[in-house]
């Protein structure tokens, strides 16, 4: 029988080192460079890889990574202090609020890009 247990996820980016300095520098992931691929440790145990496409390269129109925080405003500040900068969604059915956070129903969450344009989110852990 196939084992499928032990699958990951990945997605790409146009600049490997790149997306290395925002995600192991910025975010503080565990990140390492193999064979010309990052690869993201997770602390789930889960892996994550980013693989280059360079200028063939197109950014996620979704969600790729979601980070689960215990206080979505806080970590927003925090991650802006390193300079992460947080999208702001206005007029849109998922609209933002001045702490770029939605409010609407749901978890809360916010979301960013990395370097590469993918989207990614800090959203409450409850």
């Amino acid at each position: 029988m196939v084992d499928l247990s032990r699958a990951f996820s990945g997605f790409s980016t146009p600049d490997v080192e790149q997306a290395r300095a925002f995600y192991a520098d910025v975010l503080g992931l565990d990140a390492d460079v193999r064979d010309g691929m990052l690869h993201l440790h997770l602390g789930s145990g889960a892996h994550v890889l980013v693989y280059p496409k360079g200028d063939a390269h197109t950014p996620a129109s979704f969600t790729v990574l979601n980070f689960p925080v215990p206080d979505v405003p806080a970590a927003v500040a925090e991650l802006r202090s390193r300079g992460v900068r947080f999208e702001r969604y206005a007029g849109t059915p998922v609209e933002t609020d001045e702490d770029f956070v939605f409010r609407g129903g749901g978890p809360l969450i916010a979301w960013f890009t990395d370097p590469g344009g993918n989207v990614l989110s800090v959203v409450a852990d409850d």
